[in-house]
């Protein structure tokens, strides 16, 4: 059984109940959901141009590999309606493969850990709260150092039930 950890994030339509919706088909195609971060309000990333996004860190054990993972990933996004649009773009729902176990892999498709993780507090916070002793296989730091050394200053601002 592989322990990994995904980001959830979306920009448009009912973000809250997307990414409820998304947790559903994790739970349902990848593995059991063993813990999830709050929900977050964030500025977007890249590309400043759209509307905030609501991001979570889910935990997932599963017994897939990252290719198949990836695989799931790519077709959980479709079915819940994303559409291919610009780098950085709005988006219904956006996952990312953040860690797999304290792998590093590397391929043509993908890169395990993500490779811009440290430098995104929409990423770090939430996992910092669930997971901040976590250690980082490539930098060999925990969450909570690498948030306290994270160069971004984006909004991120956790969002309570009532708000979504």
């Amino acid at each position: 059984m592989n322990q990994i950890f995904l980001l959830l994030g979306s920009n448009l339509g009912d973000k809250g109940k997307i990414l409820s919706q998304t947790l559903n088909l994790i739970r349902y195609r990848i593995g059991h959901v063993f813990i999830t971060s709050s929900q977050y309000e964030t500025e977007p990333w890249g590309n400043k141009n759209q509307p905030n996004f609501i991001n979570q860190v889910a935990g997932v054990e599963t017994i897939l590999g990252p290719n198949d993972l990836l695989d799931i990933c790519k077709k959980i996004e479709k079915e819940s309606g994303r559409e291919e649009s610009e780098k950085w773009g709005p988006r219904l729902i956006d996952l990312d493969i953040l860690f797999f176990g304290n792998e590093i892999y590397q391929s043509e498709k993908l890169t395990i850990p993500h490779p811009q993780l440290h430098l995104r507090r929409f990423t770090l916070e939430p996992l910092n709260e669930i997971m901040p002793d976590l250690v980082h296989p490539v930098f060999a730091k925990s969450i909570s150092q690498l948030l306290e050394e994270c160069p971004d200053h984006c909004l991120v601002k956790k969002v309570e039930t009532h708000e979504l």
